[in-house]
């Protein structure tokens, strides 16, 4: 048998339903305009990367088909974000040649990138002794294009990055940084080499 109490507290479990969801759906609501606000407020705008200088000191393709070779190329980067620092993790860094990649990963250090502020990286990439399988399309372009004294590498770099604004982080993004440079280089040469051409590196997010 119900009594009138039972009645009551079905009717208040009843009633508690629909007040708890809406309680829910405000929150989820207020968190949303939130965030909307912080993105039109902050708009964290993509780093911007570019080569400013470029080091062939070893091109070794004797030993087909491995390659081996070392070289250093000097990335510029900006963070042009008025309000937002970025953080990058898991930084690594290769040189290709006609889509195919030439020198090992390097892994760099995590990079703090304080808003409307410029960075150089340096790393150098390949060294003795690393050696990359690669095609005969490869070891015969390099030979060929050694010859005009003109060859084209593309550096790429990989990680993941965050913004942060004051205490807020957002999740992490992957970043795919790829820079298509255009150097001067006659076979037998080592050392710091010309930059023919060197546009601003294309960034995907």
């Amino acid at each position: 048998m119900t009594t009138g109490k039972d009645k009551n507290k079905a009717s208040k479990g009843s009633s508690l339903g629909p007040t708890v969801g809406k309680i829910i759906a405000i929150i989820l609501l207020l968190a949303g305009v939130t965030a909307l606000i912080l993105w039109l407020v902050y708009r964290p705008h993509k780093p911007r990367f570019s080569v400013v200088a470029a080091a062939i000191y070893n091109i070794n393709a004797s030993s087909p088909p491995f390659i081996s070779t070392s070289m250093q190329f000097t990335l510029v980067t900006r963070n042009s974000n008025r309000r937002v620092d970025i953080i990058y993790d898991k930084l690594s860094a290769y040189v290709s040649y006609r889509d195919q990649q030439i020198t090992a990963p390097v892994y760099l250090p995590p990079l703090y990138h304080e808003r409307k502020s410029t960075v150089a990286l340096s790393p150098v990439l390949g060294g003795a002794g690393q050696l990359v399988p690669v095609s005969a399309e490869v070891v015969n372009g390099l030979m060929m294009d050694e010859s005009y004294g003109v060859v084209s590498f593309r550096v790429v770099l990989l990680g993941r990055l965050r913004w942060k604004a004051g205490a807020i982080k957002t999740a992490r993004y992957g970043v795919y940084v790829k820079c298509d440079v255009w150097v001067g280089l006659k076979k037998g040469f080592t050392g710091e080499v010309p930059l023919l051409s060197a546009p601003p590196c294309k960034v995907d997010i």
